[in-house]
């Protein structure tokens, strides 16, 4: 069914649960993993009037985006799988993390691709938006969101 699973990660615990899940399944399925983390670059200013050394921002970003991988990493070898990992960052400034993650499900060859969801609605919604939401618009594969535990409903 699914040969290549492709799960985005970051710090946040729902992501942290979407990873579980999609070890998880590419336990069942035999499947491999690729783990990524997108480093949005399009928010450093730009330019030599800016008064900041954005090379130490970089660095900075960089070296937290490492430690999410190796996390993810270090979660995938305790269940006993093994994953790739990868930290790519946004190309230009204008381009969105969620069109970064879809290009590299294509690269990759991604026959899934996990993600999970802060089930974020109304004004929060709107003004933070949803990189899951415009994940799936821009997937050309199936994605499999995975919402935060402390979002489901109780029974």
């Amino acid at each position: 069914m699914y040969a290549k699973i492709l799960v985005a990660v970051d710090e946040s615990e729902t992501s942290r649960h979407a990873l579980q899940q999609a070890i998880d399944l590419a336990i069942q399925l035999s499947a491999s993993v690729r783990m990524v983390h997108v480093l949005d670059m399009g928010w450093l200013p730009i330019g030599p009037e800016v008064a900041i050394d954005t090379g130490e921002l970089i660095t900075a970003r960089r070296g937290v985006g490492e430690k999410i991988i190796d996390i993810a990493q270090d979660t995938a070898k305790a269940a006993g799988v093994e994953a790739e990992a990868v930290l790519i960052e946004t190309e230009t400034p204008a381009q969105q993390v969620a069109e970064t993650i879809a290009r590299e499900a294509v690269r990759w060859g991604a026959d899934l691709l996990v993600m999970g969801t802060h089930g974020r609605r109304g004004f929060q919604h709107l003004i933070l938006g949803s990189v899951a939401e415009q994940t799936v618009r821009r997937s050309p594969g199936p994605v499999l969101l995975i919402p935060s535990p402390q979002e489901r409903p109780s029974a």
